[in-house]
């Protein structure tokens, strides 16, 4: 979709989702710029997964907009969304154990590459998946199969790439370096949402970051300030301290 430079490729407003008669995202305000890499922080249950699958198409808001390059796109399928450059990896590495690298990549042929695409793009950014194409992806380790996942998502050239927890289970050094390959991405140019629950491991690579809590939204800016405000907001855990 075209879109100027001053036009959020990813916009909410007013955002209010829930399930059943349970709101648990209260009038959300969220923009996502060209080519940034924003952290989207909070406890566990503050909202920032329903807040990400609405942005995705997964799940509808009740009331508010999300736009996308502009255009409302309310109502759209997440198929649709993931044809204009809207792709999620959802929490949870989601590849497929009994097929092989190459085989859990050839699944993202359907949106139209071709095997050879998919493999240049995902062994140029992840070389360690080239060196393991062979195997089996359930005997990868756990860093290995979130790149998997990453790479697959890649792949099919996304616009905004929306990730939930991408450190979850996940040893610190790993995380570090996938956050690393991630501001890589967005530094190509792909405007990057990454909800994360331990904002250590993103703050310092993002180029904002804003703090959800209840689901509200209660801090958003540059990760300095964002990083001050963090104890004051909530406790995540122990590198949080």
């Amino acid at each position: 979709m075209p879109v100027g430079e001053s036009t959020p490729i990813l916009e909410l407003r007013s955002v209010c989702a829930g399930y059943g008669r349970l709101e648990v995202v209260h009038g959300v305000d969220l923009a996502l710029r060209r080519g940034e890499l924003m952290a989207l922080l909070g406890p566990n249950g503050a909202g920032k997964s329903t807040t990400v699958r609405v942005a995705a198409g997964m799940h509808q808001p009740s009331r508010g907009a999300v736009r996308v390059g502009g255009r409302r796109i309310n109502g759209v399928s997440p198929r649709r969304l993931a044809r204009c450059g809207v792709c999620l990896l959802p929490e949870g590495r989601g590849v497929f154990p009994n097929l092989t690298v190459r085989e859990n990549l050839w699944m993202a042929t359907h949106a139209g590459v071709t095997r050879g695409e998919v493999e240049e793009v995902s062994f140029r950014i992840f070389p360690r998946l080239g060196e393991r194409r062979s195997q089996l992806a359930g005997t990868l380790s756990g860093g290995e199969q979130q790149m998997l996942a990453m790479a697959r998502a890649l792949a099919v050239k996304p616009t905004v790439l929306l990730l939930d927890e991408l450190s979850m289970g996940l040893a610190p050094l790993v995380v570090k370096s996938l956050y690393e390959i991630v501001a890589g991405i967005a530094a190509e140019g792909v405007s990057v949402l990454a909800v994360e629950q331990f904002a250590r491991a993103v703050l310092p690579l993002a180029d904002r970051a804003a703090i959800m809590v209840n689901g509200r939204i209660v801090a958003d800016g540059p990760p300095s300030r964002i990083e001050a405000e963090l104890e004051h907001h909530y406790l995540g855990g122990p590198d949080e301290r």
